[in-house]
């Protein structure tokens, strides 16, 4: 017996457990499933022999053309067109659904502006795909995974919900929110000992189109992350039954720095390139977050 079981076993199970969930015949559900890391993760988890993979997009034709994608391939899957903010619909869709064994809450938006510059309608906008849609997503297909004892839902959070980022103040703020409910819905789970785990995915610059426009000076740590590497790794994290995943590694340095009293904990973020001024933050030609 390794010491962690021995721990586990001295302390009433009070460790993380880990729930591993296999892709492989399992139905598994995306949200933004029609661009992005959310399409890419959907054919990750057709290639790795999901029963079936359901798409959910906003944009039919993009829906449909992971669909096709997928269905070509020889995998299985259909899509939906379904706005994650809107209760009804999303609770028709899940009921048409039918039974989720992975769930992927991927959706998300940013506006990428300055705080004084922002309206409120596009901070509601923001708040509503990135954080309230989690209830309305997740509600439908958790009842299911509870009464089957089985399941994993996953949070597309952002590296940005652990660092602070200029001009990412509501988007920031969504994914502090998307980690706390990925964590508070685990514990939740466990103490009613239910065998369903929660996954929060946080990556940082990531190159995709979703910051096109939103112009910056990428900090000297964190490497652009390619898309096909990010997907690959988040489906790994899925069926090895992993709670957070945080993108690139050094992420973990500003996470840990944060122990620091707040004047050493800029300091070093200064050093390390992440507290950009505002003027840094106009970018170079390239650049993306």
């Amino acid at each position: 017996m390794s010491i962690v079981d021995t721990i586990r076993r001295s302390t009433g199970k009070l460790l993380p457990t880990k729930y591993k969930m296999p892709i492989r015949g399992h139905r598994v559900l995306v949200t933004g499933a029609g661009s992005g890391i959310g399409r890419l993760m959907a054919i990750e988890c057709a290639d790795r022999g999901a029963a079936k993979v359901i798409i959910w997009d906003l944009s039919e034709e993009r829906a449909a053309e992971t669909a096709a994608t997928i269905n070509a391939a020889g995998g299985a899957a259909e899509y939906q067109v379904v706005d994650v903010t809107d209760q009804e619909a999303v609770e028709a869709a899940a009921e048409i659904a039918g039974d989720v064994d992975i769930l992927f809450n991927n959706a998300g938006v940013v506006s990428g502006r300055d705080f004084l510059d922002n309206t409120q309608e596009s901070v509601d906008r923001t708040l509503d795909v990135n954080v309230r849609s989690l209830y309305i997503v997740t509600r439908p297909f958790l009842k299911g995974m509870v009464e089957r004892d089985r399941g994993t839902v996953v949070v597309t959070a952002s590296a940005a919900g652990v660092v602070g980022v200029a001009k990412q103040t509501d988007y920031s703020a969504s994914k502090w929110a998307a980690i706390g409910f990925t964590e508070s819905l685990r514990v939740e789970m466990k103490r009613r000992k239910h065998r369903v785990n929660t996954l929060s995915l946080c990556p940082f610059y990531v190159d995709t189109g979703m910051f096109d426009g939103v112009k910056t000076k990428v900090p000297w740590i964190f490497p652009i992350l390619r898309q096909e590497d990010v997907a690959r790794t988040f489906v790994d994290a899925v069926e090895a039954g992993r709670h957070q995943v945080l993108l690139p590694w050094t992420v973990r340095l500003v996470y840990i720095g944060r122990l620091l009293p707040l004047p050493l904990f800029d300091a070093f973020c200064g050093l390390l390139g992440v507290n950009a001024t505002m003027e840094e933050f106009r970018g170079r030609p390239g650049d993306r977050v």
